[in-house]
């Protein structure tokens, strides 16, 4: 059984069009070597010709004082240019036919540089295409919208411009920060975590509404974090946004009303760091709410600057969103206005707010250039912050992260304790031939991958166990034993469970009911994660190795 946070390739033919999208046209896919760029040193790229695509020249369009590339059959008009040479033909069963890999160099380049490139390829007489070129994350999420709405898939097709996108890499050597490796993170969905003493809980008229829990609430409880143990708290949304779990934001300057304001979040993360707990927030670059000042100047004055921001387009919506959801338009990181945005507002935060880093939204979205580029400018405002993000992908696609992020989270491990504690679906050996195998697969990576057993996208884990707490001490002391920092989502470790699946037509809405702060709580299994995150301090699990 797999779990619906695995949508664009729940089903084995939306699997199939993940791997197809990738091998057709031209697709570079980040493919470079090595996976961390080094000063003074060649960087290789690859980039694939599927079988649907005449090429006889490829070129790479590179840049590496900050502007972007540009360029056409092989002589830049901003930049520089370097040749890519065939490397070797194969064949493709599930395209059935033979796709081309053509590799080529961009020269050594100093400790700082961000290096922009593009990579064009023609046959004589035809046009340049640019990689990646079709966009396959962007045929992913039409076919995966389809599947949800129970439409037949479409097709894959050609359809969108043929420019591509725009890649980047930095010569940074920038660390994970010692405190974040060694971290017990817990998860809280603000609204529905604690209202702050002497306030009562607010009870809307459905599941979706506003139920009142505040950063006040957090701050109040904040004696129970650390009586717990963990050492960092990551909160959802916190932003102004148009629903309650705060994912569709309208203004990332501040923090919303209902949830305290900025004040709170001032007072809260001052009271945490003089306990010791690092606060990171949830940030979404991907997309905003599309009643965002910006997005509304952009939708209804087409000569407006802001316009380039987003993505308009000849849908049926109109413009690019997330998964097809009209509220939550795309925001358009391949343009500089765009990404320098977004940037601004991750040190914003950190300037302003001394929050100590970011859960990144959806971190899939936006291309792994960007990040390079968030990444170099957040710790140049703030050295020591934390960002890791969500990308619910194949293992292999985590690789083209590393060293842009310090982390991802560990959705592989995640489907894999469910599958084995869970729905037992796995036996015993499967599991620990996974483990042994997966973490040997990042070692090499750079990547910190925190580790969870359910969060809000997901049905509790104590529900799919059948509330048996014996299959969550055993799934959690796997979770604990692992190198990455163990995450526990508000209320597992008093035993929340929850009334029905979130795979109804209600959506994901049952895992995120509010905390329970009576007698409900199971203080055994409170004390039993306890004595896990002690034993993971002593034994210093964070630093094993396969």
């Amino acid at each position: 059984m797999e779990d619906f946070i695995f949508g664009t390739l729940i089903t084995d033919e939306l699997k199939l069009i993940h791997y197809r999208a990738h091998h057709r046209g031209l697709q570079h896919n980040y493919a470079i070597w090595p996976l961390r760029p080094l000063p003074d040193k060649p960087v290789t790229l690859s980039v694939l010709v599927g079988p649907d695509l005449d090429v006889s020249r490829v070129a790479v369009y590179y840049t590496i004082d900050g502007s972007y590339p540009s360029g056409n059959f092989g002589k830049p008009t901003n930049g520089r240019v370097a040749e890519l040479a065939h490397a070797h033909v194969d064949w493709n069963t599930l395209t059935w036919g033979y796709t081309e890999t053509w590799r080529g160099e961009i020269p050594p380049q100093a400790e700082g540089t961000l290096v922009r490139y593009r990579i064009g390829a023609w046959a004589e007489g035809s046009e340049e295409v640019f990689a990646d070129w079709p966009d396959p994350k962007h045929q992913q999420e039409i076919a995966t919208a389809a599947h949800f709405a129970g439409k037949p898939l479409p097709a894959l097709n050609h359809n969108g411009s043929s420019k591509g996108g725009t890649f980047a890499y930095q010569l940074g050597m920038f660390e994970v920060p010692v405190w974040a490796r060694e971290s017990v993170i817990y998860h809280i969905f603000v609204d529905r975590f604690y209202p702050g003493d002497g306030r009562d809980w607010v009870d809307p008229d459905n599941i979706r509404g506003v139920m009142g829990g505040t950063l006040w609430g957090v701050l109040d409880k904040l004696y129970y974090i650390a009586e717990l143990g963990a050492t960092a708290i990551w909160l959802s949304p916190t932003w102004p946004s148009t629903s309650y779990h705060g994912y569709d934001v309208t203004d990332y300057y501040h923090v919303a009303e209902h949830l305290g304001g900025d004040e709170a979040m001032h007072s809260l993360v001052e009271a945490a760091h003089k306990r010791g707990i690092r606060i990171i927030l949830d940030l979404v670059a991907n997309h905003t709410s599309n009643e965002h000042p910006e997005f509304v100047e952009a939708l209804n004055n087409p000569s407006s600057s802001l316009r380039e921001r987003f993505i308009f387009d000849d849908s049926e919506i109109g413009y690019r969103t997330f998964f097809g959801v009209r509220s939550m338009p795309q925001v358009n990181l391949q343009n500089a206005s765009a990404r320098d945005w977004m940037i601004d507002i991750g040190k914003y935060w950190l300037r302003e707010f001394n929050v100590d880093g970011f859960r990144l939204d959806h971190a899939n979205g936006p291309a792994p250039g960007f990040w390079s580029e968030f990444q170099m400018a957040v710790k140049a405002e703030k050295p020591d912050c934390f960002c890791f993000g969500e990308v619910v992908e194949p293992p292999a696609d985590f690789l083209n992260y590393s060293w842009r992020l310090d982390g991802l989270l560990d959705f592989s491990f995640n489907d894999a304790v469910r599958r084995a504690f869970g729905y037992g679906s796995y036996d015993e050996r499967q599991f620990k031939r996974f483990v042994k195998r997966h973490v040997e697969f990042f070692k090499d990576s750079g990547l910190v991958m925190p580790t969870f057993i359910d969060n809000h996208d997901l049905d509790r884990f104590l529900f799919i166990a059948g509330n048996s707490k014996e299959k969550l001490r055993k799934a959690a002391e796997a979770q604990f034993q692992l190198p990455g920092p163990p995450t526990i989502y508000y209320g597992t470790e008093v035993g929340m469970s929850q009334a029905k699946t979130s795979r109804d037509s209600e959506g994901l809405v049952f895992s995120r009911e509010p905390m329970v702060w009576d007698d409900r709580q199971d203080r055994a299994l409170f004390a039993f994660y306890q004595d896990l995150i002690r034993k993971r301090r002593e034994t210093k699990a964070w630093a094993r190795k396969p």
